[in-house]
């Protein structure tokens, strides 16, 4: 059961990691980041639903708190999705991966500043290594090396805080109801915050273009299959192992932009990406007030 749960969260990562690629090669065709986020949010929202009306016992729907929690996960996974493919468009799916790999970073800084975790002097040298390691990656010594921008880092980086922001309100809703109630108001909640920077006229052209198939695929493996999967995983997974295995995300985009999108990677770029990867996974497994995002809230997720 451990090892089948383990490979569940491999799964889901390498789906997350294989959703950059297919994001990148849309957005090459021409599509903006938001109306491959808004695509991705929607069909992941048609799977959870399903998941929902599958498993309705304790959705927690009727809770008041749950519902804003949710509405907090919601916008920071809106913004999680459109910044991750804005740094895509403007960089590198590799650079975009690892710098949302950032993400337990501004959860600890987050944790700081609201007073849920201490901090430590170990801790502080975790995230100056992060921070070394992204101006190693990002090259802002030497900004547009690689064909990398301004732009493309910011993105980056808010993607990473946006996911932060998605685990805090995951968290505190989750005491309040069901994964699968709080993915579905989350998705909704992305629907409509993403339908004005995509533009009806965009999103329903979307619809009849010959590119829908990769639309479909972005949004069963980046959304609906993969958060299910993860959530799932997570019931059987130590933290320390997940926060590890979940390395397979941002790996398998890196490797789908070198060999797919023809990125290439500078040995200085290689060495910050290792330099983040290896600390924030460490950062991630490390017992924390506010760490990890998900696997303590699985108490009402399905067995």
């Amino acid at each position: 059961m451990v090892s089948a749960s383990t490979a569940l969260v491999a799964l889901a990562a390498l789906f997350w990691g294989l959703s950059g690629g297919i994001g990148g090669i849309l957005m090459a065709d021409g599509w903006d980041a938001f109306v491959v986020s808004f695509y991705r949010g929607l069909i992941g929202l048609l799977f959870v639903l399903i998941w929902l009306a599958l498993r309705p016992h304790g959705s927690g729907l009727s809770n008041r708190r749950l519902w804003f929690w949710s509405a907090v996960a919601g916008i920071g996974v809106a913004g999680n999705f459109s910044f991750y493919f804005v740094s895509i468009a403007n960089g590198s799916v590799a650079v975009a991966a690892t710098l949302m790999y950032c993400a337990p970073v501004f959860v600890y800084l987050l944790s700081f500043a609201l007073k849920l975790e201490s901090p430590t002097a170990l801790k502080w040298v975790a995230i100056a290594v992060v921070m070394v390691g992204i101006v190693l990656l990002t090259q802002i010594y030497d900004i547009g090396a690689g064909g990398l921008t301004p732009i493309g880092v910011g993105a980056g980086l808010l993607a990473g805080l946006s996911y932060a922001i998605f685990i805090f309100g995951f968290k505190y809703a989750a005491p309040h109801g069901s994964p699968q109630a709080i993915l579905s108001i989350a998705f909704a909640i992305l629907a409509v915050i993403l339908i004005w920077p995509g533009d009806p006229e965009h999103l329903v052209a979307a619809l009849s273009t010959p590119d829908w198939p990769l639309f479909a695929a972005l949004g069963v493996l980046g959304a609906g299959l993969s958060f299910i999967l993860y959530i799932v995983g997570l019931n059987h997974t130590a933290p320390a192992v997940a926060s590890i295995v979940a390395m397979v995300e941002p790996v398998t985009a890196s490797l789908f932009g070198v060999v797919i999108l023809d990125e290439t990677l500078a040995a200085t770029q290689m060495l910050g990406m290792g330099l983040i990867l290896v600390t924030a996974t460490a950062l991630s497994a490390a017992p924390s007030s506010a760490q990890p995002p998900l696997d303590t809230t699985l108490d009402h997720s399905p067995h």
